[in-house]
């Protein structure tokens, strides 16, 4: 039997200071391998190379992944500052439409740290282009130094919303997490649900209301150690059955056609 094959969203990356090339990581890929149980397949963000129609019927679900560049703020009506830092337009392009015909299709996806964002803004919200630049919030970015390990350690408690999707899948109404992003939530967007939120009230897990299939997304970076966090792991168990799902009655689908 074939595994469901996940699409990871890649990141446009330099090599060398000039050799151009679509990247993920490779705890992305084995997070999705090892605790989802699905194929791995990176996906290079770019509306010149792949299709949204064509991705919707190549994968059967799409983990939104963490990146560097963010999205450019003209994606939800404001200006571009210094503060909004380095884009990705291309990856802009693919994302927030494949978003949106995931909610309306059903189709699952998992949004990790700007796949977070992307969500966020593909619903209509916007962002906060630095969120420890606001008063009372702490600095949630990646720390300058350190090894691996350290980076990705865990850092502040998550609140989620008792009884939720999130509380019941992790069973917890509490859970910690690690912090390497910059920038956040300022509006949610229509039908986005907020479900988490950080000591200082940045939110940190949503939902899309009503969607028909997986669409949980987390602020943190939960394939750091997925198959042994007792958070992560849940969390990628849960989106694996959901391609499973998925593949199977597209599986169906194409038999009775």
């Amino acid at each position: 039997m074939r595994r469901p094959v996940v699409g990871i969203i890649g990141n446009m990356a330099l090599l060398d200071q000039s050799y151009e090339v679509h990247a993920g990581g490779t705890m992305n890929s084995r997070a999705v391998a090892d605790v989802a149980g699905c194929l791995p397949l990176l996906v290079p963000a770019d509306p010149r190379l792949v299709s949204v129609p064509e991705l919707l019927g190549a994968c059967d679900g799409f983990l939104l992944t963490g990146g560097r560049p963010n999205v450019h703020p003209e994606e939800y009506g404001e200006a571009e500052t210094p503060a909004h830092g380095a884009f990705d337009r291309c990856r802009d392009a693919i994302t927030l439409p494949l978003i949106r015909a995931c909610v309306e299709r059903g189709q699952p996806f998992l949004g990790i740290c700007r796949g977070f964002q992307e969500v966020n803004v593909a619903m209509g919200g916007t962002l906060h282009p630095e969120i420890r630049d606001l008063p009372g919030r702490m600095n949630h970015r990646m720390p300058p130094d350190g090894t691996i390990d350290e980076k990705f350690a865990l850092r502040h408690p998550v609140r989620l919303t008792p009884g939720g999707v999130f509380a019941r899948l992790f069973g917890a109404d509490e859970v910690m997490t690690n912090s390497l992003h910059g920038q956040g939530i300022a509006r949610p967007g229509k039908r986005i649900v907020i479900e988490g939120h950080a000591p200082d009230g940045t939110p940190e897990a949503v939902r899309v209301e009503g969607a028909a299939g997986f669409t949980l997304s987390v602020q943190w970076h939960p394939e750091w150690n997925a198959g042994a966090d007792p958070v992560s792991r849940p969390l990628f168990e849960a989106f694996g059955e959901a391609a499973r799902a998925w593949a199977g009655c597209a599986g169906a689908a194409r038999l009775r056609a």
